[in-house]
């Protein structure tokens, strides 16, 4: 047979053919006076073998080593690890689902934040702050966001937790919208401005004790990367009151 009759007959491509001969999977055969190779019967069985491997989902160096393996022992081995993937992929899959069908009735019901999806650590808190035009906190809800989706599932849960005495506190929401709408009033300051001082001090003293204690003596990147491009995120007075304020908590006074 020539390759496209044996590929035809296998159910694939020549061009799979010729990458399973690459790969070693497929022997090469004997190729005729006229340089064409000669497939048999048996380079059929292999490759209809290869296809049923694959459409398990058996990836084509596992699929080898079931080839090699003429008592079966390594194809026993290979399907039970396939199965105990199939079957977190189906866990996950039914989490991701149960996620889906929680945010799909927030979505119906008004409440999903305009940052969502979002883990439902951050969801409680946005939803207990009240709607604001405050170019500031909007631009604060995106940061949280931001966090929500680069920290690690256990430091996201830590930190959330830490900033959830102020979604109960009704006085200390008011304070921190009346603090945004100051730092909004800085948006064409110098760094300079004599207001960015009180402003990131009444900030730091706003912010939860147990948010103090989760970043307590920790180090904060503001001479990173991604601090460099967080406080760049800010006209130059308000990345100055981020700033103090960022060092006031993590020193326990302002720089």
């Amino acid at each position: 047979m020539r390759i496209g009759e044996v590929a035809a007959l296998a159910g694939v491509t020549p061009r799979t053919v010729r990458h399973y001969h690459h790969l070693g999977l497929l022997p090469e055969p004997e190729r005729l006076a006229n340089g064409y190779r000669d497939y048999g019967l048996q380079h059929a069985v292999v490759l209809a073998r290869i296809r049923r491997l694959t459409e398990l989902g058996l990836a084509l160096a596992e699929v080898r080593g079931v080839l090699a393996d003429d008592a079966g022992r390594e194809l026993v081995e290979v399907l039970e690890e396939l199965d105990e993937d199939l079957a977190r992929q189906q866990n996950a899959i039914a989490e991701r689902r149960a996620r889906l069908a929680e945010l799909i009735g927030q979505a119906r019901e008004g409440t999903l934040p305009a940052e969502g999806p979002v883990s439902p650590e951050l969801a409680g808190l946005l939803g207990a702050l009240a709607p604001s035009s405050s170019p500031m906190a909007a631009k604060d809800r995106g940061h949280l966001a931001l966090m929500d989706t680069v920290l690690a599932p256990e430091d996201r849960e830590r930190f959330f937790t830490a900033l959830r005495p102020m979604s109960s506190d009704g006085e200390q929401l008011a304070k921190v919208q009346e603090l945004y709408e100051r730092l909004d009033e800085l948006a064409d300051a110098d760094a300079d401005d004599p207001r960015v001082g009180p402003l990131a001090d009444e900030f730091a003293a706003c912010m939860p004790d147990e948010l103090r204690e989760l970043i307590d003596g920790r180090p904060m990147p503001m001479d990173s990367g991604f601090g460099e491009a967080f406080l760049a995120d800010f006209a130059p007075a308000q990345a100055a009151v981020v700033h103090r304020m960022v060092m006031a908590l993590t020193e326990g006074r302002p720089r």
